[in-house]
């Protein structure tokens, strides 16, 4: 089932998500299936739980879109995910994002993490990612803290761009996908 994405403006995406039981585990099951079919439809190469309407702690990726040589292969399920560092040299990189449509900017962000999650099979990982893996991994997780790569802007781009975001929280926006305005 692809599912509307929610867009800014909607409550769900400020607030921090909850972890899922292993009760849990089929409904999950159906609930990845699904983020996977509605990202591809988005043409995404990731996607949170709020972002759809889920205010549970979990995303997936797929970066093979992006035609980056590292990101080959790269599919992962993130069921419960915490960082448990974030290190190196910070690096920019113009980020977009599924519930902003149309609006892209120049996000910092530290070039390596290391993460603690479940895949889709509950099978616990600590694993490390660099470079645009860690940045796509980074971006998905801040969804599920509430937090939106707008929120990473200085107050003066925020500025620069409130008459976009405010367009987009009332549906005014190009996106080639189902979304849901926050009424």
């Amino acid at each position: 089932m692809i599912y509307p994405i929610v867009v800014y403006g909607d409550p769900v995406l400020k607030k921090k998500a909850t972890n899922f039981s292993v009760e849990d585990k089929e409904k999950v099951a159906k609930i990845i299936a699904d983020m996977f079919e509605t990202m591809y439809n988005a043409h995404g190469v990731g996607l949170a739980a709020p972002q759809v309407g889920i205010s549970k702690r979990l995303f997936v990726v797929d970066g093979e879109p992006l035609d980056e040589k590292e990101c080959k292969g790269f599919k992962k399920v993130f069921i419960n995910p915490v960082i448990t560092s974030e290190y190196g040299k910070e690096w920019e990189f113009e980020e977009g994002c599924l519930s902003i449509p149309g609006l892209r900017e120049f996000v910092s962000r530290p070039e390596t993490l290391t993460i603690l999650y479940l895949d889709e099979n509950w099978n616990q990982h600590t694993q490390e990612f660099s470079g645009m893996k860690a940045r796509i991994i980074q971006h998905e997780y801040d969804h599920i803290e509430g937090i939106l790569f707008t929120d990473k802007l200085s107050g003066f781009k925020k500025r620069l761009i409130q008459g976009k975001l405010t367009k987009i929280s009332k549906g005014e926006t190009d996106a080639n996908y189902r979304v849901k305005v926050y009424r």
